[in-house]
Order: structure tokens, then C-alpha cells, then sequence
């Protein structure tokens, strides 16, 4: 009897994990359709501000944004994207190994990194890597803001500015769709022709109140808006990755009740027919009164 007991609380305690993973899964579902949303409606600023940059890149500029500067390279930024929560899968650690990579060829170039991290898993990670942390935000929720990313992410942009790194790049999970999700390590700084693409013809502009303000803030809310929406593809894939793994998690929970629930119908009909053999052995004994 307390064999069976203990496999009725077994199926119950699964019947309870399999109703938190159905609903993480839901939620899930929704998150993304939000988060698709937001990424569609600035996509079109984003190329916008690309095709400006390009023309500007390609322009006779009175000024030269330091933003377009090309530097041997010496020390490198890192903005690592990543989610702040975990149960989603392999996704956090598909980048780390990526940036793993990177890492170990940096440093075998003797380049020196330091890191921005967005997300509190990606800051646990850097943390074990023992890399200088010179900024960070984590709890960034479940929709991309820009005004939490600003101040973090202008310290290393700033850093390119004065010269102190030469590069700077942008680590994330880019979403393809929601089985798949890619680890990216893209270059974000200096701005190249290679970066913004080539404009048809060239445009000159005039500047008010004077090219240096207008160029650098210009250039500046570009690389905001990209990295914006690295950290919208990177909550995209923490929510695709984490429906996929939660259905998993449904589906093997699934599998789990029905071999409980056939061990515990072979077991308790185990116990019936012993009891119906003890009935027959003690009628016996007694002459066949029951």
C-alpha cells in the first residue's frame, strides 16, 4: 500500500510540473508576438537612420566623426546581450560558447576586452571569465526600453570616442523564428562602408547648428537603435527558446504520467491478486469457511 502511495504522489508532483510548463509556455507565446511587434514597428527608422549614415560615410564631410575611426586595434568593447532568467534552453550557452571563441582570439592577439553586460546572465558569465565589467543593466523585463540601455552602452561608446578601446562588439542571440536562434558576435564600432552599406551616388549636406553636433548625434542614436533592437532579438529568442524547451518539458511530463500511471495500475493489480490469494490460502486453511 505505501508502494502505492508513493507512486500516486510521484504522479501528482508531475501533474503539477506539467501545468507550470504549459503556462510558462503560454506566456512564452504571448511574449513574443509583443516583442515582434515592437522590433517591426522600428525597423524602418532603423534602415532610415542606416541609409543617412551611409551617405554621410560616403559624403565630402566638413567634419569626421570619431565614431568612423579606424585605429590598430590594442583594447576591445564587448556588449554581451543575454536574458536575465534561465529556463530557456540551450540559448545562453550557445553565446558563451561563441563568445568563448572570440575571446581566445583576442587575447591570443594580446588584445585586451572589457565588457557591457546587458542581461544578469551574461554578467554571471563575464564574471566567471574574470573580464572587467565597465558597465551593466540587468532586470531589463520582458520588453526592450531604450532608457535602461542609454547609460550602460554609452560608457563604452564614449570609451571609442576618447580613443581608450578601438572597437567595439555586439554579442546576442539573433531570431530567426522560433525554432531557431542564432549566437552572433558582430563588429558594432568603427562604423564602416562595409557596416552601412554603399548609398546610391553620394550626397552632401549642410549642418545647422554646426556638422560635429549633428554628426555624432546622428551617428550615435543609430548605434543605440541597433543595439536597441539586438537586445528586442535577443529577448525574441529567450522567449523562443524557452516555449520550445518548456513544450519539451510538457511532452516529456506527458511521457512520464503514462509509464506512472502503467506502473501504478500493474502494481495495484499485483496487490489485488495477492490479496486474492491470501482470501483463498486462509479459506483453505480453515476448511473452506471464508
Amino acid at each position: 500500500m505505501a508502494h502505492l502511495q508513493e507512486i500516486r504522489s510521484k504522479i501528482g508532483t508531475v501533474q503539477n510540473l506539467q501545468k507550470l510548463t504549459r503556462a510558462m509556455e503560454m506566456v512564452a507565446r504571448s511574449k513574443i508576438g509583443k516583442i515582434k511587434m515592437r522590433m517591426e514597428s522600428a525597423q524602418p527608422f532603423a534602415e532610415k537612420m542606416r541609409v543617412i549614415a551611409a551617405h554621410m560615410h560616403h559624403a565630402r564631410l566638413e567634419y569626421h566623426s570619431a565614431y568612423l575611426a579606424v585605429r590598430p586595434v590594442k583594447r576591445i568593447g564587448l556588449i554581451l546581450v543575454t536574458s536575465d532568467k534561465g529556463m530557456c534552453g540551450g540559448l545562453n550557452t550557445r553565446l558563451f560558447r561563441l563568445v568563448a571563441q572570440h575571446l581566445h582570439e583576442w587575447t591570443s592577439l594580446g588584445q585586451e576586452v572589457e565588457v557591457c553586460a546587458l542581461g544578469n546572465q551574461g554578467l554571471s558569465f563575464v564574471r566567471r571569465m574574470g573580464l572587467p565589467v565597465v558597465s551593466q543593466a540587468v532586470g531589463l523585463g520582458d520588453l526592450p526600453l531604450m532608457e535602461r540601455l542609454v547609460q550602460p552602452v554609452g560608457v563604452l561608446l564614449q570609451s571609442f570616442r576618447e580613443g581608450r578601446i578601438d572597437e567595439v562588439h555586439l554579442a546576442y542571440s539573433h531570431f530567426a523564428n522560433v525554432l531557431v536562434q542564432r549566437p552572433l558576435v558582430e563588429p558594432l564600432l568603427p562604423l564602416t562602408g562595409e557596416r552601412l552599406g554603399a548609398p546610391e551616388g553620394i550626397w552632401d549636406y549642410l549642418y545647422e547648428p554646426d556638422p560635429r553636433q549633428v554628426i555624432d548625434g546622428m551617428l550615435r542614436r543609430y548605434l543605440e537603435t541597433l543595439i536597441w533592437l539586438a537586445v528586442a532579438e535577443n529577448m525574441a529568442s529567450e522567449q523562443g527558446a524557452r516555449m520550445m524547451a518548456m513544450k519539451a518539458a510538457s511532452d516529456n511530463a506527458k511521457e512520464a504520467l503514462e509509464d506512472l500511471n502503467h506502473v501504478y495500475h500493474r502494481s495495484r493489480q499485483e496487490q489485488i491478486t495477492r490479496e486474492l490469494i491470501e482470501i483463498s490460502s486462509g479459506a483453505a486453511a480453515t476448511g473452506g469457511q471464508v
